[in-house]
């Protein structure tokens, strides 16, 4: 049967988005999908210590700290092992690490060993950021980055979205269960990619940092990361924008059960999020490929501030948090395949891993910062306090993009060309790298742009 003319056009955009891209691809995507749709425990992480435990906001909001100051570190030390001993030893280490301290999580008692073991789960299930980052810049062409990052984030979400619906009611009777089977869920992950992805590094032993690199060219160290001062400026812009991301899966669950919605409706409303990336991510990110790069970073980061600002407004009305949630989500859809391919352009084939780290550095450090602050202020300044915040912080975001973006003179599109020295393809051989500037990666001058989230 024909699809409705409604349907056509995201029938079309899926169908082109699926086309082309290497096997080994898919079978990464299988196993961040699988992951996904297991992930229960950082969304609920809250809700389970404040409304199950009895912790106080403050509590709850230093063990997600912890847990971020975990994923800090991992970012780094992650970064650097992806490109030093290969992306696949590494990636399965972290996914079986990751398995093993969040089933240990669910039998944790006592506020000293649930926050270091939280802090275990953040360092493990971080550490697998960079090396996936890395495997999908290795084995898919330049051209097709963008398409295959935005299919990732897709799988996440979709993961994401069914596993939030699910576990709101499997918390009902019970959180131990969410534990066991995200461990479960985050096992088999490690196996497909143990069994069925190769190593893709580069060829050529990967130097130590200050050795010479591989063909005679300088290493590129974690110091000449930090110290590449446009790209930083662009990792301090994200990292704004990540702390107010960082709301929707701390705060905004202690906002909502103080304001006596249930789990149920948390799973439900939170769930919201990763169905409407599900629908619309694909149709977007193909009409945003003919789009100016900087107004998509400025649109993305005034939605998500304001989305979470109008918290605020919301009450106890699960229908007015939904539909913050679908603002906000409209940002993310925005931001994600646009910051995506950026750091893949950005990042040199031999330093992949460590470029990765850093931009995953800003995540974690607003995993680290956003639940300790947001947790203090929703206690002491009440929730006004809390989403203003995030309002202010969207909106310097934008401004930084503005100014960025003047900066260069010119923005391009999304799916602008690489420019000449940008990572190569998976079939090309190391290039030597060209200048990366934040300049670039505002305007899209010959960049394609990365975030993650994540997740992230």
């Amino acid at each position: 049967m024909p699809a409705s003319p409604l349907l056509a056009p995201v029938v079309r955009a899926v169908t082109e988005a699926l086309q082309g891209l290497p096997r080994q691809f898919w079978w990464l995507w299988t196993s961040t999908l699988v992951n996904r749709l297991g992930g229960f425990v950082v969304t609920f992480l809250a809700l389970y210590l404040t409304a199950d435990r009895g912790y106080s906001n403050s509590y709850a909001g230093l063990v997600a700290a912890l847990f971020g100051l975990g994923s800090a570190v991992a970012s780094l030390v992650a970064g650097v092992l992806t490109d030093r001993i290969g992306r696949r030893p590494t990636l399965v280490v972290a996914q079986l690490g990751t398995a093993l301290f969040t089933a240990v999580l669910g039998f944790t008692d006592g506020p000293v060993a649930i926050a270091v073991v939280a802090f275990l789960v953040g360092f493990c299930s971080n550490a697998t950021r960079p090396a996936i980052s890395a495997i999908i810049a290795d084995i898919v062409p330049a051209e097709d980055r963008v398409r295959a990052y935005a299919l990732n984030y897709w799988a996440i979400n979709i993961g994401f979205g069914l596993s939030a619906a699910a576990a709101g009611l499997i918390a009902a009777h019970g959180y131990l269960t969410l534990f066991l089977l995200d461990a479960l869920t985050t096992v088999i992950c490690a196996v497909v990619v143990f069994v069925r992805i190769p190593e893709t590094k580069p060829a050529g032993k990967a130097p130590a940092d200050g050795a010479d690199g591989a063909g005679g060219r300088p290493a590129i160290g974690l110091g000449a990361v930090f110290r590449d001062g446009r790209f930083m400026a662009l990792v301090m812009l994200n990292l704004l924008l990540a702390l107010v991301a960082q709301q929707g899966s701390t705060t905004l669950a202690m906002d909502m059960g103080r304001a006596g919605v249930s789990t149920t409706e948390f799973g439900l409303v939170i769930g919201l999020n990763g169905l409407l990336i599900v629908v619309l991510q694909l149709p977007a990110t193909r009409w945003m490929a003919s789009r100016d790069r900087t107004a998509l970073l400025v649109a993305s980061a005034l939605l998500l501030g304001w989305g979470f600002g109008l918290t605020a407004l919301a009450g106890s009305s699960a229908w007015f948090f939904a539909f913050t949630v679908v603002v906000w989500t409209l940002g993310e859809i925005l931001n994600a395949p646009t910051m995506m391919g950026l750091v893949a352009e950005l990042s040199p084939a031999e330093a992949r891993g460590r470029y990765q780290g850093v931009y995953s550095l800003s995540w974690s450090l607003a995993s680290f910062l956003g639940p300790a602050v947001g947790g203090v202020l929703l206690d002491r300044a009440g929730s006004g306090t809390l989403w203003g915040a995030c309002a202010v912080l969207g909106t310097a975001a934008a401004a930084g993009y503005v100014l960025l973006g003047r900066r260069t003179g010119a923005a391009s599109a999304t799916g602008a060309a690489p420019a000449t020295g940008a990572a190569p393809a998976a079939d090309a051989g190391p290039a030597p790298a060209a200048p990366r500037t934040a300049e670039a990666a505002a305007s899209g001058t010959g960049t394609e742009p990365e975030r993650a989230a994540a997740g992230a």
